[in-house]
């Protein structure tokens, strides 16, 4: 297996990395890298699918949906699919990677944001939300991490505790939902949205990678209206 890097990027968090692996005899991909962590990569891109259109078939009318994490654009291609979408905001804390998608870095970039639904937002989506007007989204999508267990930065441990998922509440319309995506189990997740939100359910998604069964989760809180 060869590995070219393709771009870099240093910022307060750390390092970031885009690279291209070239197996013998298969296709290439990209893979993205946070601190020599593996966050992603275009192999596989069931789970963030999966994300989006188990969380767009909870809210009757998703006009507005915010994705907090660009990633490389698989979830918020998703959303794009579903003709119920007026607007998608994406926040993503890394300029550099939002640049990539941008000049064609990461090669199908330009064409998802050149869909003229679609905002981009340069933040920490704990900032954005907290600044966004009340009642603004039908529906929240917080995939930066693989769940509270799993962080890509330890700051992020932030966006799965009540004063967080407030300003979540507060930016959803009536009828609005919050999803999080887990890796596994969250109890202390759960017992934070219960808290925020008044009741909050855990789903069990069965996802298939590469001819094999994984068992996730989705985190969702309403807004009852």
């Amino acid at each position: 297996m060869e590995y070219v890097e393709i771009a870099r990027a240093e910022s307060e968090r750390g390092e970031l990395v885009l690279r291209e692996r070239r197996p013998e005899g298969a296709p290439t991909s990209l893979e993205l890298r946070a601190n020599g962590v593996f966050v992603m990569d275009t192999v596989e891109v069931s789970t963030e699918r999966a994300l989006a259109s188990a969380a767009l078939e909870l809210v009757e009318d998703p006009r507005a949906v915010v994705v907090g994490g660009l990633g490389l654009g698989y979830t918020m291609h998703e959303v794009l699919a579903d003709q119920r979408v007026e607007k998608c905001a994406v926040v993503e804390i890394e300029e550099a990677l939002v640049g990539w998608m941008r000049d064609g870095t990461i090669p199908h970039g330009p064409a998802l944001l050149a869909d003229q639904r679609v905002v981009v937002v340069v933040a920490d989506i704990a900032h954005a939300l907290a600044e966004a007007r009340p009642a603004t989204y039908d529906l929240v999508l917080l995939d930066v991490d693989n769940g509270p267990g799993y962080l890509v930065h330890e700051a992020n441990a932030a966006l799965y505790a009540p004063p967080f998922l407030t300003a979540a509440r507060a930016a959803l319309r009536p009828g609005g939902a919050l999803v999080i995506w887990s890796a596994d189990e969250a109890p202390e997740l759960a017992a934070a949205l219960t808290e925020t939100f008044g009741d909050a359910e855990a789903r069990p998604l069965e996802v298939l990678l590469q001819e094999r069964e994984e068992h996730y989760w989705l985190y969702v809180a309403r807004v009852r209206g």
